[in-house]
């Protein structure tokens, strides 16, 4: 087996780090930097968080992910040429978006960030199964830890960079900026070597539907690893939702905590995946995900004791990193796993499928979170997001059959439990 630094200086990582920021560029244009221009323009709050929907491609692209299993544009390979036109229309979105006046016309301006984001989701749906389709068993989780880094730095220039620029240039030129710096992943996708395992499409829209829910759901453990999917990360999912406001609560400033979580904590989760992405390739995905299961449990006890000795900085800082690391690993780990159970003629829409329910994860484990804190307070709230992480570890046996073996089935395998309408 290659060491892991060799893994990690290889080109395909470089394509990856680079995707990963073209893949994260768009979130906040549509997301946080939206809201600051619409607030700074002097919109409603009402209208602002009715603009929030346009986030919803991000957790409907399964819907569409057949399409792009089935056809192919030609040019560039069955995934790069899905890559290179989402890019290029990102590109003159984000621009066109910018050119708007929300005093004039909000209605344009939700209209061109909803197309923003349908195709930032699109871009995502090929980029992940682009991933999926090169990278070999041992490169996944070095795979998955560039891909964190380059999508997080991605965000901290669309979000905290383009604040910064707003104070010095108009909204358009910012946007402007932001299109431009696309390029790195238009660059990327032009030089991105092709998968080595060439796969023929589905032969039929019906099948790439059809055939990708009927493979997991045919599977001995097919329904337990997708009840495992919304299960895995809820102990997270349930901390994260409420931990800023316990921090406020227990009487940290925002500044603390903004400079602690969104600073020191995204460094330390960029750490983590790297780490995470290590780990799997020399432990093997199974002993990683069990590790990375219990770590991301057993650190919500920082959040435990915390509620016990209130306001303590060190005490903090010390939480939201060991927190930040194990969230890291856990993504590296994770969507490792997520790519070893996708079979490549179908791993647009079945990535697609499985990141869905991770979406359903953050919608459902983080709505109940404060009726939970309301009626129980916080020690015992921390203490509930710690017992969420048992069924995600006891379901561990089932959903691993197979894994470090590559047990997903390969072509052949695939022909012989498909339901037919691919023939």
């Amino acid at each position: 087996m290659r060491s892991v630094l060799h893994i990690f200086t290889e080109r395909r990582m470089a394509v990856l780090l680079a995707l990963g920021f073209s893949s994260g560029l768009p979130l906040a244009l549509t997301g946080d930097t939206l809201q600051a221009w619409l607030k700074l323009s002097g919109m409603k709050v009402e209208t602002i968080g009715l603009l929030g929907l346009v986030g919803l491609p991000y957790a409907l692209k399964f819907v569409w992910a057949p399409v792009m299993d089935r056809f192919a544009i030609p040019l560039l390979g069955r995934r790069r040429g899905w890559l290179l036109v989402t890019q290029l229309l990102l590109m003159a979105g984000i621009g066109l978006l910018g050119m708007q006046s929300p005093e004039k016309s909000v209605t344009r301006v939700a209209i061109l960030a909803l197309v923003v984001a349908f195709l930032s989701a699109s871009q995502d749906i090929v980029f992940d199964a682009y991933r999926t389709d090169l990278l070999d068993e041992d490169e996944r989780g070095p795979g998955v830890a560039v891909t964190v880094t380059g999508y997080r730095a991605a965000m901290i220039v669309s979000a905290a960079g383009a604040l910064m620029l707003a104070r010095v240039l108009p909204w358009a030129k910012v946007y402007l900026l932001m299109a431009m710096a696309m390029g790195v992943g238009l660059i990327a996708t032009l030089f991105a070597p092709e998968p080595k395992r060439k796969v023929a499409a589905p032969e039929s829209l019906v099948a790439a539907v059809v055939d990708p829910l009927v493979q997991f759901l045919r599977a001995s453990n097919g329904l337990l690893i997708l009840g495992f999917v919304v299960l895995f990360k809820l102990p997270d999912v349930m901390a994260g939702a409420m931990s800023q406001v316990f921090l406020l609560d227990i009487g940290h400033t925002a500044f603390e905590i903004g400079s602690i979580r969104q600073g020191l904590g995204l460094a330390v989760t960029i750490v983590g995946a790297v780490v995470g992405g290590g780990l799997t390739t020399r432990m093997g995905l199974r002993r990683s995900l069990w590790l990375f299961a219990l770590l991301q449990t057993a650190s919500n006890a920082g959040f435990l004791m915390l509620s016990f000795t209130g306001r303590n900085y060190p005490v903090m800082v010390s939480v939201i990193v060991v927190e930040n690391f194990c969230a890291g690993l856990v993504t590296a780990g994770f969507t490792a796993f997520l790519m070893s159970r996708c079979d490549v003629r179908y791993s647009a829409t079945q990535f697609a499928l499985l990141s869905s329910l991770m979406a359903l994860t953050r919608v459902l484990g983080g709505a109940p979170t404060g009726f939970i804190v309301h009626y129980l307070g916080w020690p015992w709230f921390f203490f509930t997001t710690i017992v969420a992480g048992a069924p995600g570890i006891v379901l561990l046996p089932w959903v691993l059959q197979g894994v470090d073996a590559e047990a997903v089935p390969q072509e052949s395998q695939v022909a012989a439990t498909s339901t037919g309408v691919a023939q």
